[in-house]
């Protein structure tokens, strides 16, 4: 790295609030500038999947029975 790239700051990766703490954890998600990482939470050295911010809501909304906004 020279001294005309900028660092990055490490990802804050989070649960969901529904996940119990003991174990129950499915996913964990990072927000970045413009896009969601999604990991399992049990593995975390496997694959990241990467989707846009607006797929993402869309995909939580829909979860939630709700309408989708882009």
């Amino acid at each position: 790295m020279n001294a005309a790239e900028p660092t990055r700051a490490p990802l804050m990766w989070f649960t969901s609030s529904y996940s119990n703490g003991a174990g129950g954890e499915c996913v964990e998600c990072a927000i970045t500038q413009d896009r969601t990482l999604v990991r399992d939470s049990k593995d975390t050295g496997v694959a990241v999947v990467s989707v846009e911010h607006y797929a993402w809501n869309s995909f939580v909304q829909a979860l939630k029975g709700g309408p989708r906004s882009h």
